[in-house]
């Protein structure tokens, strides 16, 4: 696989990850880039591991995760999403109330819900013996990148649209969550 196509997948395999990173950072309040950096971290390292994942386990469990990979996704997505609303709901109008940052675990289930996809990529690439280490570590370098200027640009949101950002951003992971399905289960 040559370098254009290896860049190609990992922006691919980092855009749902920047939409969500563009909620996460509105819902908090005012995330210094400290904040950024560690989700980006957290999310960069899922999302790099979890082709090396697919391609460890190949031929034997690609037809089953890609048969199930759009319901674990959407599942995923769809619950944190909901909880983001019901907490932007059940928020005040003070600004104070924002968390400074996301607990770890937070995040990192956030991640691996966005970061399946990958993991049939990693699958995939075992078939043609592509370089699982240079792609693995391209999607996570890009997914490190995009996550974090996507924290960054949810503070700018955050401040904009005030406590409707983590309502937005719960509609986000939602629409995307059906989004994924609808790509796997959708008219072809």
């Amino acid at each position: 696989m040559n370098f254009l196509a290896t860049a190609a997948i990992a922006l691919a395999m980092s855009t749902d990850a920047f939409a969500v990173a563009i909620g996460k950072g509105a819902a908090l309040q005012r995330p210094h880039l400290k904040e950024a950096l560690r989700t980006g971290i957290i999310f960069g390292v899922i999302e790099g591991l979890t082709p090396l994942v697919g391609w460890a386990l190949g031929h034997v469990a690609a037809p089953y995760v890609e048969a199930w990979d759009h319901w674990i996704a959407f599942t995923l997505l769809t619950v944190l999403g909901l909880r983001m609303i019901r907490e932007s709901l059940a928020a005040g109008d003070d600004d104070d109330e924002k968390p400074s940052k996301h607990s770890f675990w937070l995040l990192a289930i956030t991640g691996f819900a966005t970061s399946i996809d990958a993991m049939v990529v990693g699958a995939s690439l075992a078939l043609i013996d592509a370089n699982i280490f240079t792609t693995a570590g391209a999607i996570g370098l890009a997914t490190f990148v995009m996550v974090t200027l996507g924290v960054m640009l949810g503070r700018g949101l955050g401040r904009i649209v005030g406590k409707r950002a983590e309502l937005a951003g719960g509609l986000v992971l939602i629409a995307i969550g059906c989004i994924i399905l609808y790509e796997h289960i959708g008219p072809h």
